[in-house]
C-alpha cells in the first residue's frame, strides 16, 4: 500500500459561477452556488485516498459546523484522521471562488484554524510521517510548520513534495529538504525569478530550483502539461485534451496524483504522466473535491486514450 502523508489545510469552498470574472469594485450577478470541501491538504489528501493510497492528514479545523462536516468527510474517504485536530477558538477555514469562462477562478481565503496549525503539531505526528511513503507539503499553513514536518520527513529518508502555493519566499534550506517542487507557472516564476510562460521558461526555471538544492521539479504551466527537471535531464509531458469546465483544484490532484505514484514506487516520468491525467480529469467537474477523479476513472480515461490513438 502506498502510504503519504500530508500536512496542509482544510476549508469549506464557497462557489459561485459567473459569466464575466469582476474588474475591481465591480460588481457582477452570479449563476450556479455550491458549497464543497476543499483547501490545499484536504483536496491533495483526498486525491491520493482516491486513487488507493493510505493517506494521514495531519490539519487543523475549527469546532463548528464546517469543522464537523470535513472531519465526517474525511471519514468517508478512508483519510486517517488521527492528527486533524480540532481549535477551540478559530473558524474552520473558509474560500470564497468564483468560477468564470473556460473554468478560470478567482479565489480569496480565510484560514481561520489552519493558520493555528504548529511545528508542535506535526511532532506530535513523527511516528506517522516516518513510516510514510511520501510527505507532501503546500503553503496554505504557517511556514514554521511546514519547515518542520520537511526535517523530520528528511531525517527518516522519507521522500518530501513540496507544493509551493500560494507563492512564498523560500530559503534554499528548506528546498535542499525537498525531493520535489512542484509549482505551477506563478508560483515557479515568484520562487525562481525567471518569467514562465511556456514549458521553455519552466525549464529555466526548473533548472534555477534544482541549482538553489530541491532535488528535482516539476513546473505545470497550465495548459502546457508539465515539465520535469531532474539532475538526470528534463521532460515536457502534454496534458490530455479535454473541456474545462472549473480549474479550482486541478494542482492539487495533480499534486495528490503525482505523491501517490512516487508512494506506489514509480518512477518521476510515469508519476508526472499519471499526474497529468487525473488533473486533465478534475477540470471537466465543477468544484474542488467533488472533482477529483478515482483511480478506475484514471485508468479506464488511459485506456481509452491508448486505444483511440494512432500507432
Amino acid at each position: 500500500m502506498a502510504k503519504v502523508v500530508v500536512v496542509g489545510s482544510s476549508n469549506t469552498d464557497l462557489v459561485v459561477r459567473v459569466d464575466k470574472l469582476p474588474e475591481p469594485g465591480e460588481t457582477v450577478l452570479g449563476g450556479e452556488f455550491m458549497t464543497a470541501p476543499g483547501g490545499k491538504g484536504a483536496n491533495q489528501a483526498v486525491a491520493a485516498a482516491r486513487l488507493g493510497g493510505e493517506v494521514v492528514l495531519i490539519a487543523k479545523v475549527g469546532r463548528d459546523r464546517f469543522g464537523d462536516e470535513a472531519v465526517d468527510n474525511f471519514v468517508r474517504e478512508g483519510i486517517d484522521t488521527a492528527y486533524l485536530y480540532r481549535d477551540p477558538e478559530l473558524p474552520s477555514g473558509v474560500a470564497l471562488i468564483l468560477v468564470g469562462p473556460e473554468g478560470r477562478n478567482m479565489i480569496a481565503v480565510a484560514p481561520g484554524a489552519n493558520s493555528a496549525l504548529s511545528p508542535e503539531d506535526v511532532s506530535r505526528a513523527e511516528g506517522a510521517i516516518s513510516s510514510a511513503d511520501v510527505v507532501l507539503l503546500q503553503l496554505e499553513v504557517p511556514l514554521e510548520t511546514v519547515e518542520e514536518a520537511a526535517r523530520i520527513a528528511k531525517g527518516h529518508g522519507v521522500t518530501v513534495v513540496l507544493n509551493p502555493a500560494p507563492a512564498l519566499e523560500l530559503e534554499d534550506e528548506l528546498l535542499r529538504t525537498v525531493d520535489f517542487l512542484v509549482p505551477n507557472e506563478a508560483e515557479a516564476s515568484a520562487i525562481s525569478g525567471i518569467r514562465v510562460t511556456d514549458a521553455k521558461s519552466a525549464q529555466r526555471a526548473a533548472s534555477e530550483l534544482l541549482e538553489r538544492g530541491a532535488g528535482g521539479v516539476v513546473v505545470t504551466p497550465g495548459e502546457e502539461g508539465a515539465v520535469l527537471v531532474t539532475g538526470e535531464g528534463s521532460w515536457h509531458v502534454e496534458p490530455p485534451r479535454v473541456r474545462a469546465v472549473d480549474t479550482t483544484a486541478a494542482g492539487d490532484a495533480f499534486c495528490g496524483a503525482f505523491a501517490f505514484y512516487l508512494a506506489s514506487r514509480r518512477e518521476p516520468l510515469e508519476a508526472v504522466r499519471f499526474a497529468n491525467v487525473a488533473a486533465a480529469l478534475s477540470v471537466t467537474r465543477m468544484g474542488a473535491q467533488p472533482s477529483i477523479p478515482t483511480l478506475k476513472e484514471v485508468e479506464e480515461f488511459i485506456l481509452s486514450s491508448t486505444c483511440g490513438s494512432s500507432p
